[in-house]
């Protein structure tokens, strides 16, 4: 069925039923073992066995080291506020694989999920019947996005890259309507290059002869050169999103005098709006707190306006509440407010610099406590020398993950990393327990956690993605 896109319904009357929630499970399993396997030739295979539904569709194409998928969920949040549909695909998944596939905030269903992966599967054999390689995950994975969102008719595509960028299995997407390009530092360092200038490079290979692109402007000057001497070269118009541009930069609360801030969507009691003026667009309220949010939503309005360049009918008002609404979990996300619980996927030097300005801007009269879980190829003792000094008590665990680093070295390592915390509070050794695996480790550090935290103490759980799930988990069933 080479170069036919078929719908779930057509699949299932062609080749008899989808597969079981179990087999979806199994195939995905067997499928990880593959590992990763840089290169589009292997997805250009799959999707032409899928009869190409990527080109069918309008992409904002968006790479990067942190900030993907915070941008990829403000531009889509403005794009529904101007009336667009709009599908959204990140990775890796935070609480569930099927939040990584969502059509106008609407995760993907299972029974969608299953007609998907029913049909990918079996133009993977197809492939394999023709001795070709078997796509890995990624592969199918991102095959999965494309054949969802032409089935569901979207208007618009937030699509956000892997690891990388140049032979990243997004990078198919041939013409892009903006290829976007969020902060740029060290991270995947064996697979994208040593040095940031080579990073940059093949980040930047997502941009497109003729193109648009638009960019966090680097603070390294050699990232910098990089960004404009492919753009140069492909004649692609860039933009800069510059943070400096930000004025009057401050926290505000919903429920603070004056203010009748109405969310429409998940609004939780008091709260909290990072607050700034930006150009002719006036006040921007972001419910995403972070600091790192004022340059990703800068980003994001760079990226609309580009799209209005080219047509897209997004008017600035429709920016504004597109941006107020955003919503991205692990994020700086607040869980619960007794005891205040944040949950944040800084996983990197760079991430972790701008989850210490955001304590250090909001939060300076909270004695904080950390649960840490990092991956064991990060650069975790550059994160720990950055947000030690803030900590008042640390526990530690080892997250579920293949290459995680076992939390009794992390608290060593954190041992080593002490200094003044915020509200006038220092942690010391005493202060420092490693809880064991995800398994028993995460719930018995929100425990010790929860029975330390009183008034004006913070819980901040941040690291790896892999174990935030499980904290989110621990919230519902104690109904907090």
């Amino acid at each position: 069925m080479a170069g036919s896109i078929l719908t779930g319904g057509e699949v299932q009357k062609l080749a008899g039923s989808i597969l079981t929630g179990e087999e979806v499970q199994k195939f995905l399993k067997e499928t990880e073992k593959l590992g990763s396997v840089l290169g589009l030739d292997s997805i250009r295979e799959l999707m032409n066995e899928l009869g190409n539904p990527q080109e069918m569709l309008s992409v904002i194409h968006v790479a990067g080291t942190n900030g993907k998928g915070s941008v990829c969920a403000m531009v889509s949040s403005i794009l529904q506020e101007a009336g667009y549909r709009v599908g959204m695909y990140t990775s890796p998944a935070v609480f569930d694989r099927k939040e990584q596939y969502q059509v106008n905030g609407r995760p993907v269903s299972e029974r969608e999920f299953a007609e998907l992966i029913t049909d990918i599967k079996r133009a993977c054999g197809r492939m394999t019947e023709k001795g070709l390689r078997r796509p890995t995950l990624f592969e199918v994975e991102t095959a999965a996005a494309f054949l969802y969102f032409y089935r569901q008719r979207c208007q618009a595509v937030l699509l956000e890259t892997g690891m990388g960028g140049a032979m990243d299995a997004t990078n198919i997407i041939r013409k892009p309507s903006v290829s976007v390009l969020t902060s740029i530092s060290m991270d995947h360092m064996k697979f994208l290059g040593d040095s940031l200038e080579e990073i940059a490079r093949t980040k930047a290979g997502i941009i497109k002869e003729n193109g648009f692109a638009a960019a966090a402007r680097p603070r390294d000057e050699g990232v910098r050169k990089v960004l404009e001497e492919v753009c140069e070269k492909k004649n692609a118009k860039l933009v800069y999103a510059e943070k400096e541009k930000a004025e009057n930069i401050h926290i505000e609360n919903d429920r603070q005098e004056g203010q009748n801030i109405h969310i429409e969507n998940d609004r939780q009691e008091g709260q909290n709006f990072l607050c700034f003026s930006y150009g002719s667009y006036g006040n921007i309220r972001l419910a995403m707190t972070g600091a790192c949010q004022i340059e990703n939503s800068i980003c994001a309005i760079e990226t609309a306006e580009l799209l209005r360049k080219q047509g897209w009918n997004i008017r600035n008002d429709q920016i504004r509440r597109g941006l107020r609404k955003a919503r991205w979990e692990g994020r700086f996300t607040r869980l619960c407010q007794d005891p205040l619980l944040i949950i944040d996927g800084a996983h990197n030097e760079d991430a972790a610099k701008k989850l210490r300005e955001t304590l250090k801007m909001g939060f300076t009269n909270y004695k904080i406590i950390y649960i840490i879980g990092v991956l064991a190829d990060k650069e975790y003792d550059k994160m720990l020398e950055i947000m030690m000094p803030l900590a008042w008590k640390v526990f530690t665990v080892t997250p579920n993950h293949p290459r995680a680093l076992d939390g009794a070295v992390l608290a060593e390592q954190a041992e080593a990393c002490f200094g003044e915390g915020l509200a006038g509070t220092k942690a010391g050794p005493s202060d420092i327990l490693c809880c064991g695996t995800v398994s028993e480790g995460v719930e018995k550090a929100f425990a010790c956690a929860r029975k330390a935290a009183g008034e004006k103490v913070m819980i901040l759980a941040f690291g790896s993605l892999s174990y935030l799930g499980e904290i989110r988990e621990i919230v519902r069933r104690n109904r907090l």
